[in-house]
């Protein structure tokens, strides 16, 4: 009796020790997933198209790359100005335009880096004069790039060119009249 008693006593000692454990370790794992970089989507510009014209909601797309400064520079303004619009379902979407080597990681580790927020998408895309034309036919493949458009009300506007604070809220507010 006494050794059953001694095992019972040592199992359940293990068992607590166990728990303690596992707990611990999923604590563990939560944190490091949390730490982790959002997921880059892969696009192509037919996929991405598609996601515009389908869109039931205003949407700014903003072509961007790791590379390019003024783009990097102008992405925190953004998702701040975009943070107010709630209300209006605003969706800031960036698109990087990043070459294959950089994805994922490379844009991975940079957004999480600069703490970006929004939806990242990589547009799987070399050829410029392919792909430009079908987000804006006089878009000449320059970064930074935004195209705001509203599938409600018909509103589309794009802008090849870094665009400051005034002007990024000021394209929002005529899209969402």
């Amino acid at each position: 009796m006494k050794l059953y008693f001694n095992l019972k006593k040592f199992s359940m000692i293990n068992w607590i020790r166990i728990t303690k454990v596992f707990s611990f370790t999923a604590l563990l794992s939560l944190l490091v997933l949390s730490l982790q970089a959002q997921e880059i989507t892969k696009m192509n510009i037919k996929d991405l198209e598609s996601y515009i014209q389908k869109s039931e909601h205003p949407l700014v797309v903003n072509f961007w790359a790791t590379f390019c400064v003024p783009c990097v520079k102008e992405i925190p303004t953004f998702e701040k100005i975009i943070s107010t619009y709630k209300d209006k379902q605003v969706e800031l979407i960036l698109v990087s335009l990043d070459l294959p080597d950089s994805y994922p990681a490379k844009i991975e580790n940079f957004a999480r880096d600069r703490q970006f927020s929004s939806s990242i998408i990589w547009l799987n895309e070399t050829n410029a004069d392919y792909f430009c034309p079908r987000i804006d036919k006089k878009w000449s493949g320059g970064i930074p790039s935004s195209l705001f458009i509203n599938n409600r009300n018909h509103f589309k506007k794009f802008f090849e060119s870094e665009l400051n604070a005034n002007q990024f809220e000021e394209n929002i507010k005529k899209m969402v009249e």
